[in-house]
């Protein structure tokens, strides 16, 4: 049986690669992405590294952004959802399995493939840049493990590499073990780093080099299946299917504090509507699910409160409208006048799939009129927009949606944020 090869694709500084795509002035800008709301760095152009921290609240630094010339932008979810899907198409186009992993990353079957296998991952690297203009790095492995491993030396050296690190070969991967940091392994966090630190582990190799039966006695078989992929030992396989979320949450901080009732139900309208559509596209029911609601928490001189209640469905359902209701009558328990309100939180629990549960015999099921209209509503909303039908109750301009005052247009998913090319 031929040996199991593996590639992780990843796009390089994906948010801001994304506002630059649209804006070629920026090419050689650094750049920043913010959080809901403005609040803090979540993403940074490599050149902005070196200036900028993860998790710098943006009131802060805007005096150092203004002096290093580097440009932020508020988060635009739609721009990157909308060009994670063009490169997953092209990826699932080229490879014969991929398994998406975040937004930005995908893994990739180049079993039985022809060779050379870093030429098709350098075609790949070109057709991905050329169709969307983003930038990505290809690792090629024998695991996972080491193919994440792979793509990070591909990221660290650019030039030399060219994005494109294949370590199949048993010399070049003990190698770049030796090279990487404990922290550059797939799956090694902060609170396991320290205990492998005190154990006089500091890099990729000298963790292969441990005994993975003591180590999974000492912490879990996780640690074990690293130790093993780090020697070249497959224990991880492309994932066919994604496995469907338990629970879906709908969260977000509001704009602006509100303390009124009709500004927070029109936002847990929102909240709920969403999740709904999450449920919806993994094809699950929910039976229950959870409203809470909370004040801002760390300021000393705002009087705070936080409560939360569990609503439960007439039958298990996936209808907006019955999702909604409950949400309501489940806000109208938890709210209380005096207090300034920062957050709300729609959690949707007991989830089962459609044909995988046992309805009760006397109890009401959803009927089939209403799975009709609900595809009928994301197949309009797909096609035109989310939000393009919608509850009545959420009003526009919307008082509570959150603050973005550095949102760059929705040029791919919004007519009239097209860009328009003009004569000279």
């Amino acid at each position: 049986m031929a040996e199991p090869v593996y590639a992780l694709i990843d796009c390089n500084s994906f948010y801001a690669s994304c506002e630059r795509v649209f804006r070629p002035d920026l090419l050689r800008t650094p750049i920043v992405v913010l959080s809901n709301n403005d609040g803090c760095v979540i993403a940074r152009s490599a050149d902005a590294k070196p200036f900028v921290k993860m998790g710098a609240l943006f009131h802060e630094i805007r005096g150092e952004l203004k002096r290093h010339g580097i440009v932020a932008f508020s988060s635009n979810y739609a721009l990157y959802g909308d060009m994670s899907e063009r490169v997953m198409a092209i990826l699932e186009a080229a490879f014969p399995s991929v398994e998406i992993y975040s937004i930005d990353e995908a893994f990739a079957d180049m079993s039985g493939l022809p060779e050379p296998l870093e030429s098709i991952g350098r075609r790949v690297q070109a057709e991905v840049r050329q169709k969307t203009g983003i930038p990505v790095g290809v690792g090629i492995a024998t695991t996972k493990t080491l193919a994440k491993l792979a793509n990070a030396a591909a990221k660290r050296w650019q030039k030399q590499t060219g994005g494109v690190v294949d370590i199949r070969d048993p010399a070049r991967r003990d190698k770049l073990l030796r090279a990487m940091p404990i922290e550059d392994v797939w799956g090694v966090g902060p609170s396991l780093r320290a205990h492998l630190a005190a154990m006089q582990i500091s890099t990729a190799w000298d963790l292969a080099q441990m005994d993975a039966w003591t180590l999974r006695k000492r912490f879990n078989v996780i640690v074990e299946k690293t130790v093993r992929e780090l020697r070249g030992v497959a224990c991880l396989a492309i994932e066919q299917e994604i496995e469907p979320r338990q629970e879906i949450c709908s969260s977000r901080s509001f704009g602006k504090r509100l303390r009124e009732l009709p500004p927070i139900q029109e936002a847990v309208t929102a909240y709920a509507t969403r999740a709904a559509e999450k449920l919806r596209q993994q094809g699950s029911l929910c039976r229950q699910l959870r409203v809470s609601l909370r004040t801002g928490m760390f300021n000393p001189t705002e009087a705070r409160y936080a409560n939360g209640v569990l609503c439960q469905l007439p039958c298990p359902t996936d209808d907006s409208r019955l999702i909604i209701k409950a949400v309501q009558a489940g806000l109208q328990q938890v709210y209380r006048e005096g207090f300034s309100y920062a957050k709300a939180q729609v959690l949707l629990l007991d989830l089962c799939r459609k044909n995988e549960y046992t309805p009760d015999l006397f109890a009401p099921q959803q009927p089939a009129r209403t799975e009709r209209l609900m595809n009928t509503l994301d197949a309009i909303n797909h096609r035109w927009g989310q939000g393009t039908l919608q509850p009545g109750r959420i009003a526009k301009p919307v008082e509570w949606s959150m603050r973005r005052e550095l949102l760059s247009p929705a040029y791919t998913t919004r007519w009239s944020d097209l860009l328009v090319a003009k004569a000279t």
